[in-house]
């Protein structure tokens, strides 16, 4: 039987996706009525929504670079990671399969493609990714872990850093972001750069962590 957090993995990493490339989807389908700061609010405000709704029920990682960081802080044990980010997949994907049958003339659904060279989009990345698992993983350690003030923490580090680096980046910073629409359009070229980065940037972020603040360990055997 699949666990309830699992459950709530695969709907609030549908919900990131749907909203998150169906606005830039919707973008470019309307002529750049949402514009730059629309998308970038879109991100911000729907991760902050499912952070609020399933963060008690499953930690609301909606990212399995955040959840690979969770084992690596302690957080959870290894024995969650593969159900949990199979289910941040497939919600990820439902959404983006939705998104083709709505435009399926649309050429990109909202992938992300470097505006620069790959070696600047990495390095301009490497903030990214980082920045937002600082503030997720103190967040998680401290009393405020759960509940509203998290959601607009880390629905705004996510808005800023969406508002600074889309335009050239995509600023993914989670890779079923980029995965999925990817994949359903085609677009492969650049996919490895969106997955490993973000991996990468988190572990680091987790390894920093450590070197200011302590934290226990999960219940279970990590």
């Amino acid at each position: 039987m699949i666990k309830k957090g699992y459950i709530a993995e695969a709907i609030g990493t549908f919900s990131l996706v749907f909203c998150g490339t169906g606005v830039i989807v919707i973008n470019e389908f309307t002529g750049a009525t949402m514009t730059h700061v629309g998308i970038a609010m879109t991100f911000g405000l729907i991760v902050m929504g499912m952070i609020v709704a399933f963060g008690e029920i499953s930690g609301a990682h909606i990212n399995p670079a955040v959840t690979i960081g969770f084992v690596f802080a302690k957080k959870i044990p290894w024995k969650e990671v593969p159900a949990c980010c199979i289910l941040q997949i497939l919600g990820a994907f439902a959404a983006g399969g939705i998104l083709l049958f709505l435009f399926p003339e649309n050429e990109l659904l909202g992938s992300t493609l470097p505006q620069i060279d790959v070696l600047r989009i990495f390095i301009m990345e490497v903030p990214l990714t980082f920045f937002l698992m600082q503030v997720i993983i103190n967040i998680s350690t401290s009393s405020k872990e759960m509940g509203i003030l998290a959601g607009i923490a880390i629905g705004g580090i996510v808005l800023l850093e969406a508002l600074m680096a889309g335009p050239i980046t995509f600023a993914s910073m989670n890779p079923v972001r980029s995965f999925s629409p990817a994949v359903v359009s085609g677009h492969l070229k650049h996919l490895w750069l969106y997955i490993l980065a973000t991996v990468i940037r988190a572990l680091l972020a987790v390894t920093s962590c450590k070197l200011v603040k302590d934290y226990p360990c999960c219940d279970e055997d990590c």
